[in-house]
């Protein structure tokens, strides 16, 4: 699938998906899409665990009720970070940003290679979501899932939401003043 097709297809996909197992092979390769994101100052300081154990996804599938993405994912891919980051760059860390891009690249990977998903991350963030994630997952003290993405064929066929227009959200030099169009 040519780029731009995989952005404009991408969307967030949260419905059931079927139970066919995804290859390794595959998982490798969206993996290895995040691996090759962007990281500030070339730190690398995302890892990833590829799930597709029965087991573990068992447990994962049952701590998310209202998602059948998560609740029927044959596998799903965990992405983790520092809880104490150093910090690389006049003080400060891009843990989140190096995070989130390899997450978009994953995401791409996972349209164009014709599976679905959704960015789980705010849901991780309360009633101790993360640490039980994390604690299923063996990860050792000052590591901590910042997001997972269950991953699967889709059972249905989702269109990507509206944008709004690009008029009203990109502007040419500067930011526009009042009463002047974008």
């Amino acid at each position: 699938m040519e780029l731009f097709d995989a952005i404009c297809l991408r969307h967030s996909y949260r419905g059931p998906m079927e139970p066919t197992p995804v290859p390794r092979e595959d998982l490798e390769r969206i993996v290895g899409a995040g691996i090759r994101a962007p990281s500030g100052k070339n730190a690398q300081t995302t890892q990833f665990i590829i799930i597709d154990d029965q087991e573990v996804l068992s447990v994962l599938q049952g701590l998310h009720p209202a998602n059948k993405a998560m609740q029927q994912a044959p596998a799903m891919i965990a992405c983790i970070i520092d809880t104490q980051p150093d910090k690389i760059y006049e003080g400060y860390d891009f843990q989140l940003e190096d995070c989130a891009a390899a997450t978009e690249n994953m995401l791409l990977a996972i349209t164009a290679l014709g599976y679905a998903s959704v960015w789980i991350d705010g849901w991780l963030r309360v009633e101790g979501r993360a640490e039980t994630v994390a604690s299923l997952l063996h990860l050792p003290a000052g590591k901590k899932v910042q997001i997972l993405l269950p991953v699967g064929r889709p059972k249905e066929q989702w269109d990507q939401k509206e944008r709004r227009p690009f008029s009203t959200r990109v502007s040419y030099n500067r930011y526009p003043q009042p009463q002047e169009p974008l």
